[in-house]
């Protein structure tokens, strides 16, 4: 017996009967021979951490672009929390940790720079649209490795394009996922704004605190309890109807005081204007794409696509640096 066939065994005897089990996997899109170590979710957790897109999350904005200070989050470390809060779920519900890890790691590989405002920006202007959980997956099946990709299997796929609200993964561990990145960003895009003076703890409507806590590790630390104790055992993942109803209120509070809000987001129009300018620019220059994007053309993908590839996998300090390289006189460039 192989080490990896007796943690597959090792999941039989001790997780959830509703867990999604290593060895029944739906498979990957091309077969491959079996590690002897790691089950398969493992070794698709590994591959997205040494993959080129995890990388470049360190240098993508979460919400504040280019904020002044050390200690705001970017997209790696919001891709972090959410992995640890869903890890602390699956565990807790004797779900698969390591499938857990592996969606959420991968769920924003297809952000682009200058979070969602590059977003809006490439999904205006891309005669196929653009949206990043679905990037993601074009990501980890198309863009990593030179067109060959990651080959990850159906499960993680499946959570990575399901992980936003409207989605509906087919796992209860992509059902995590999919709560704990709201979980996530509510926390730490808070304790953002109230680093950035942007809010002050007293303006979380007093209805909401009662609820899920004035506080928010209290809030999170409710979250994680209410999910675990309301899942315990079941074959779905739930939230009690007053904690999911605090949920969609306290989203709708930052949407309304930090998302929208025209003093945290007075920059986002550059970012947009920068984002379109160049996409316009290298579909009109597809010369100037490097050489795997030029390989993508080749053999048959559109060229909006390719060019959305190179544009939305930039960092933001990359952009910037390629906009002023085409655009900004070097004389005047400090």
């Amino acid at each position: 017996m192989t080490i990896r066939e007796n943690l597959e065994q090792w999941e039989k005897d001790y997780l959830s009967p509703y867990a999604s089990l290593s060895v029944n996997s739906k498979g990957r899109l091309r077969p491959e021979e079996q590690c002897d170590i790691r089950p398969v979710f493992q070794r698709d957790r590994d591959r997205i951490i040494h993959c080129k897109a995890f990388r470049r999350l360190r240098d993508k904005t979460q919400v504040f672009l280019t904020p002044e200070g050390d200690h705001y989050r970017t997209r790696l470390t919001h891709t972090l929390e959410v992995s640890q809060t869903a890890r602390t779920i699956a565990k807790a519900l004797k779900l698969n940790e390591d499938l857990v890890e592996a969606i959420a790691l991968g769920h924003d590989l297809g952000h682009t720079p200058f979070g969602h405002a590059g977003e809006r920006a490439l999904n205006r202007v891309c005669p196929f649209g653009f949206e990043h959980a679905e990037q993601s997956v074009r990501t980890v099946d198309i863009l990593e490795k030179d067109g060959k990709g990651l080959n990850l299997t159906y499960e993680v796929r499946d959570g990575i394009r399901n992980h936003q609200t409207i989605g509906k993964p087919h796992t209860l561990e992509g059902k995590i996922v999919r709560l704990s990145d709201k979980i996530a960003y509510i926390h730490h895009d808070m304790d953002d704004a109230i680093r950035g003076g942007i809010l002050t703890e007293a303006d979380v409507p007093k209805d909401i605190c009662e609820v899920i806590g004035s506080s928010p590790t209290e809030r999170l630390d409710h979250f994680i309890h209410d999910i675990v104790t309301n899942s315990m055992d079941k074959g779905d993942i739930l939230m009690s109807e007053p904690v999911a109803e605090a949920m969609t209120k306290i989203r709708q509070f930052m949407f309304e005081r930090v998302y929208k809000n025209p003093i945290a987001k007075s920059e986002e129009g550059k970012a947009e204007m920068l984002m379109e300018t160049l996409y316009q620019h290298f579909l009109k220059h597809l010369d100037d794409l490097p050489e795997e994007y030029l390989n993508l053309l080749s053999v048959g993908e559109p060229r909006e696509k390719v060019v959305c590839d190179y544009v939305g996998a930039m960092t933001d300090r990359f952009a910037i640096a390629v906009y002023e390289d085409i655009y900004i006189p070097k004389s005047w460039q400090r």
